[in-house]
């Protein structure tokens, strides 16, 4: 069965300036977390898809256990490039089935691994969330983290009173990722996402997902489609970009323009705009 988004790690220096720029986009960012291996967030949400902006905060907090080499040392070292689209997840029902699916296509990267945290509801009131993990390694994409995530406690996680944005932003369509050879990362990114099949598309392929879209192309059909420079490929495939459904475009727009923000008008009233190393396409 096919797994639908869940979220995206937007990994950079700053963490206060990223939730600023997201919140100046019109975004409800929630509070600052911390994780116990030194990484800290700030959490986006849509209705049952995420954005993760995330930095390490607290690198003396790393132990060498599998969270702090995962997330410290993983998003530390690709920030050391340059802010962007770090890591893509997607939707688990058992992680455990996911690492043996990942086992059995032989694209896993570790077994199911669970941490907990502490989160905050609206009113202030502790609750505990907890999460885990099950990645998956594609060998030629050295800069995209690949794994999914069982929730154990969402009803302590996903609030509606987070999923309301200024900038009419009500759900994700799909993610976006560039490659020099779209082609090379199609049986990888169908054993992951256990979809059955791709359809092509210019310039490369998509995966219809449950939840969301993955689309696959290269760097000058994405910069044909969306306006926007794609992140380079030199090292392999990067997530270059997120594509939200939302209700009025010219009302982004207007949140941007008010922001002093620059966007790209699109194709069929969509606009895309250029945000800390990653590319936002607000779409009809």
């Amino acid at each position: 069965m096919a797994r639908g988004l869940d979220h995206i790690v937007h990994a950079v220096a700053d963490l206060d300036a990223a939730a600023g720029l997201y919140r100046a986009l019109g975004f409800t960012v929630g509070a600052r977390n911390r994780h116990p291996w030194g990484t800290h967030n700030h959490i986006v949400q849509l209705p049952g898809f995420f954005i993760e902006l995330l930095t390490l905060a607290e690198p003396d907090k790393m132990s060498g256990d599998l969270f702090s080499v995962k997330f410290g040392e993983y998003n530390r070292d690709f920030v050391a490039r340059g802010d962007g689209l770090s890591m893509l997840v997607l939707e688990s029902n058992d992680a455990a089935e996911d690492e043996a699916a990942f086992r059995a296509a032989g694209i896993a990267a570790s077994a199911a691994t669970r941490f907990d945290r502490d989160g905050k509801k609206p009113d202030g009131t502790p609750v505990k969330v907890a999460f885990t993990l099950a990645f998956a390694k594609d060998t030629q994409a050295p800069d995209i983290s690949f794994f999914t995530c069982q929730q154990h406690f969402p009803e302590n996680f996903w609030n509606p009173a987070f999923q309301r944005h200024d900038n009419t932003v009500g759900d994700i369509a799909g993610v976006v990722l560039v490659a020099g050879q779209p082609a090379q990362h199609r049986e990888f990114l169908l054993a992951y996402t256990g979809a059955p099949a791709a359809r092509e598309q210019t310039g490369g392929f998509s995966i219809d997902l449950p939840h969301g879209t993955i689309d696959v192309m290269t760097r000058s059909a994405f910069s044909d489609r969306f306006g926007q420079q794609a992140p380079v490929t030199e090292r392999g495939p990067r997530l270059a970009a997120l594509r939200f459904k939302t209700s009025d475009p010219q009302a982004a727009g207007a949140v941007l323009e008010k922001a002093g923000l620059f966007y790209t008008p699109l194709k069929a009233g969509a606009i895309s705009a250029a945000v800390a190393g990653a590319t936002l396409v607000f779409e009809p």
